[in-house]
């Protein structure tokens, strides 16, 4: 079964939400709510790429992919529905522009203008800084061909644009999403 313009693909771990952890071998469930875009699962298998898609994404890829992709919502009688993206039996369409970078089984690959930036801790300075990362501030964990273009690579420290940052986990790791063009410089 193939879409002619969208990717069918199904949430990893066949959940559509990552809201339990496992302490001392007990699951715990650590949100209930399915309003909250952290709980939602944001990794999803490829099941099958659009009919004339020729690019580096295959079946089998993990995607990094939009909250609301998963989630479920109420309708205005309190009735649970699934997104738009739901195709069936756990199966979602997913548009080029709802995911952000795949795995191939290797190593992470970034998709399009979209990059992935670790926060760094706060460096010493004179001036007392409340918070725990240095704000607008980060390195390059996943480059992309535009700014690898621009000699930005992974592990250069860079400053972004103030609310470009969509935190994702990915191994573990805190990590934002951002456009490429949100880079403003390199330090």
């Amino acid at each position: 079964m193939k879409s002619p313009y969208l990717f069918i693909a199904k949430p990893v771990n066949d959940t559509r939400y990552n809201n339990t952890k496992n302490i001392g071998g007990i699951d715990f469930i650590v949100n209930t709510s399915e309003e909250n875009h952290k709980a939602s699962n944001r990794f999803a298998e490829v099941i099958s790429t659009p009919i004339k898609y020729t690019g580096p994404v295959k079946p089998g890829d993990i995607l990094v992919v939009h909250h609301n992709v998963f989630k479920f919502y109420n309708d205005m009688y309190g009735r649970r529905k699934s997104g738009r993206s739901f195709f069936k039996d756990n199966l979602f369409f997913i548009e080029p522009d709802q995911f952000y970078m795949f795995h191939n089984g290797k190593k992470w690959n970034t998709h399009g203008r979209y990059c992935f930036t670790k926060p760094i801790p706060v460096e010493d300075s004179y001036i007392y800084k409340p918070f725990s990362e240095e704000p607008l501030m980060g390195e390059i964990k996943y480059s992309n061909e535009y700014l690898r273009n621009h000699n930005i690579n992974e592990g250069d420290k860079v400053c972004f644009q103030p609310d470009t940052e969509y935190e994702f986990e990915i191994e573990g790791e805190k990590l934002y999403r951002m456009y490429d063009h949100q880079i403003t410089i390199k330090l």
